[in-house]
């Protein structure tokens, strides 16, 4: 089966990508006072005024003032605008301090402007909810961690994350495992010759079996499916996979410009496996699996 995927691409036989529904976001920048205390909310917006912050969807290289228009998450259409030190700036909208509900229109929000800034800079993602209280405070952070901003850029300019989930029918390749795998369907055939298939340390014995073989056949199937792909992506990185059909949650980096060459080596390798596994191919993201930054700074620290 071809996978799937949704996004500004050709229609047609190619793959489709899907919009990612969730992702581990591993980047964190926490506010020099500590997070914003919640306050009284109705569909993630304040319902009151508060103290004016600045959201902060990521960290860009910049020398000039960029605007990328009234796109800002909450639903208010704020300007999303740069603050900079030096030649980093962080991408930021004006917001008052409180803590956003994840919910899909703020989730969609926070994606948008991400997605917008992508089509022109390489940008390092900041977690959802990211909120300072001042420009100057966000002007200390770029300060404190120029050199290690300065240097992630570099290594992710011109450089995409592509996710990849590949499931199975579990029933059906455990059909398969019962007539394919010797020593299944011998220990199966002996249950049965002495009838004790019922029995609970017969069924104990060929469920550790089967759980043995199964494990054995996925890192069999998720090797196949690296090398695949490896010729195409600079990096690949594993995440843990949810639920028992689920044998491969993946993330890869791609050059840019072999953004094609990926797609194309994707489909190739699902139609390797036809209808017997399930692929479902999210992207392009900016790298959240690819950088880790985290900072924590309290007032004084910062000379």
């Amino acid at each position: 089966m071809s996978p799937t995927k949704t996004m500004k691409k050709k229609a047609g036989p190619a793959p489709v990508r899907a919009k990612k529904e969730s992702r581990k976001e591993i980047h964190s920048l926490e506010p020099l006072d500590g997070p914003a205390q919640p306050t009284a909310q109705s569909n993630g917006r304040p319902q009151q005024q508060q103290q004016e912050g600045r959201y902060v969807y990521g960290v860009i290289e910049a020398r000039e003032a960029v605007s990328f228009g009234k796109i800002g998450i909450g639903g208010i259409g704020e300007n999303v605008y740069t603050v900079h030190h030096g030649d980093v700036a962080a991408v930021v909208s004006k917001t008052p301090v409180f803590i956003f509900d994840p919910t899909r229109e703020n989730a969609l929000a926070h994606e948008h402007v991400i997605e917008t800034v992508m089509k022109t800079n390489t940008i390092i993602p900041m977690s959802f909810g990211t909120v300072f209280r001042t420009d100057d405070d966000i002007r200390e952070v770029l300060k404190s961690i120029y050199p290690s901003l300065k240097d992630v850029l570099k290594q992710m300019a011109n450089k995409l994350e592509f996710g990849l989930k590949v499931t199975w029918d579990r029933d059906r390749i455990v059909e398969e495992l019962k007539r394919e795998n010797e020593e299944i369907h011998r220990f199966q055939h002996e249950l049965t010759r002495k009838h004790l298939q019922s029995t609970y340390f017969a069924r104990m014995q060929l469920g550790r079996m089967i759980d043995k073989a199964l494990a054995e056949r996925a890192a069999e199937v998720v090797r196949e499916i690296y090398d695949g792909l490896r010729a195409v992506c600079v990096a690949s990185r594993d995440n843990k996979v949810i639920g028992d059909k689920m044998i491969m949650n993946a993330a890869f980096l791609i050059q840019k410009h072999k953004e094609s060459e990926f797609d194309a080596a994707v489909n190739a390798v699902a139609q390797k496996f036809g209808d017997r596994l399930n692929f479902k191919y999210t992207g392009p993201w900016p790298p959240y699996n690819f950088v880790n930054i985290r900072l924590k700074l309290e007032r004084g620290t910062v000379s």
